[in-house]
């Protein structure tokens, strides 16, 4: 996770420095310019103006300050529950934690559960299905790298839910993965339909009288009773050493997948840097997969980097020209990702992951 703290008090940069402890990925804290202690942060003269600059840059935001300011600060970057970050805020001495935004898809509601069994805190979530202890489909799909289709029957099979509706699960057999999708749902006491011709799905459900969730790959007719969650593609940003074989590309990738718990055939895309397009390893590992592989040149690089503040290394600088290679390519194949698994070394590879968003 790419995650950004934002605070303007020493008691919450103290907070703030305990939080990002605590979590794994990339977290960087934004302080107030005017904090006696002038280490360890980024330091913003205004919110406003620092949540303008990065609203876009990280998976999730957390202030620790007042909600009324959080409000102000964010509202003019909002674009829907399908775009915006995670907004936690949470008060100086870490006793209550609020989930503001993108509770789902966005995953507050469990980064605000997770801080607040951490800081031994109260979570304030007032999403209806979670206060009922219900899965709502939108949350299972943030769980599972999904993008629910149409928005607007979010609220209506969430209500439905509410109501004690019945809603049945289906599954495209021929969706990439198959295996893992099921168990990761079999954990969430979910147990679903497979079908084989996902095409026949209107006349499967046409009269049926309870919502449906459908998990598939390829575009289908929805009606208001019915919930397309689709795969968000998984880009793999990896960097490698000179004559890396393919065999060490493919165990990286595959150890990767793993650490998020999926198998190698999830990933959509692979991407490098441009001095990389002769490496044989990778492309015998790309066309091994049957995927795409980019290359960008470290211009484009270069702008990923500053534009996601990503951590750069001097030994990688000296020999490629940048100092990011595996999450920068991998942010340069989509408009928008959200990270998935920092920049990880295995043998002779790093690998980074991102999903579209």
């Amino acid at each position: 996770m790419r995650c950004a703290i934002f605070t303007s008090t020493a008691q919450g940069l103290q907070l703030a420095k305990r939080v990002q402890s605590m979590m794994n990925g990339t977290i960087d804290i934004y302080g107030h310019k005017n904090l006696k202690e002038n280490s360890g942060f980024i330091p913003y003269s205004r919110v406003t103006e620092a949540v303008t600059e990065v609203f876009d840059k990280y998976s999730a935001l957390i202030f620790i300050m007042a909600t009324g300011i959080v409000v102000r600060a964010i509202a003019p970057h909002l674009k829907g529950k399908l775009h915006d970050p995670a907004v936690v805020v949470m008060d100086e001495k870490g006793l209550n934690i609020i989930s503001l935004l993108s509770g789902h898809i966005g995953g507050a509601n469990e980064l605000t559960k997770f801080l607040a069994k951490g800081l031994g805190a109260n979570p304030v979530i007032t999403t209806a299905t979670d206060i009922n202890n219900m899965l709502a489909p939108d949350l299972i799909a943030s769980r599972l790298g999904l993008m629910p289709y149409p928005t607007g029957n979010i609220l209506s099979i969430n209500s439905a839910i509410l109501k004690g509706a019945v809603v049945e699960y289906i599954i495209d057999k021929e969706i990439p993965c198959l295996e893992d999708y099921i168990n990761a749902l079999g954990k969430m006491a979910i147990h679903p339909t497979v079908i084989d011709n996902i095409s026949g799905l209107d006349s499967i459900i046409a009269h049926k009288d309870y919502y449906t969730v459908v998990i598939s790959d390829k575009d289908i007719s929805v009606g208001r009773k019915v919930l397309l969650l689709k795969p968000r593609r998984l880009i793999a940003g990896v960097g490698c050493r000179r004559g890396v074989g393919k065999e060490l590309v493919l165990s990286a990738l595959d150890k990767a997948c793993n650490s998020i718990d999926w198998q190698i055939g999830r990933i959509d895309e692979l991407a490098s840097a441009g001095i990389k397009a002769d490496e044989q390893g990778l492309l015998a590992a790309a066309a091994q997969l049957k995927r795409k592989i980019s290359f960008y040149e470290n211009d484009k690089l270069a702008e990923k980097i500053d534009s996601y503040n990503l951590e750069e290394s001097e030994f990688v600088k000296n020999n490629v020209g940048v100092g990011n290679v595996s999450e920068a390519a991998a942010y340069c194949c989509c408009s928008h990702g959200a990270l998935a698994l920092p920049k990880t070394k295995f043998e002779k590879v790093t690998v980074a992951l991102v999903w579209e968003k």
